[in-house]
């Protein structure tokens, strides 16, 4: 009998892998019910940072949540969040280039979407 070779358990998500899984959920799911003429941004409860639209998110276990974009004024911007404070808004805001189609981060911001970039689920 050939002896069998057992797979080494993963390592436990830390807080922050933890919220960062749960944060993708939401952005998809809010992204799946905007309509072709707005985009997510998100607001932070408590900051002064204001809106940013969201280009992507991030994390760095144990405990920081990262989150990349552009502000009202359009500079680049870069939230870094301890877990324990984290509380947001999606917002749903118009494009800033109408003819463009609207950009979507939920479905990159994880493997295994199998949707496309309008968020619809189409590919």
């Amino acid at each position: 009998m050939t002896p069998r070779k057992t797979a080494k358990p993963a390592p436990p998500k830390g807080p922050a892998a933890a919220a960062y899984e749960r944060l993708v959920i939401y952005i998809r799911n809010f992204e799946a019910q905007l309509d072709g003429a707005h985009e997510m941004a998100m607001g932070f409860a408590g900051s002064a940072a204001g809106i940013l639209r969201i280009e992507g998110v991030g994390f760095f276990d144990p405990d920081i949540l990262t989150f990349y974009g552009r502000d009202e004024d359009g500079l680049k911007t870069q939230l870094v969040q301890h877990v324990s404070q984290l509380s947001f808004i999606l917002r749903a805001v118009p494009k800033e280039q109408p003819e463009a189609p609207p950009r979507r981060i939920g479905f990159a911001m994880q493997a295994g979407w199998a949707g496309g970039e309008s968020g619809d689920g189409s590919v």
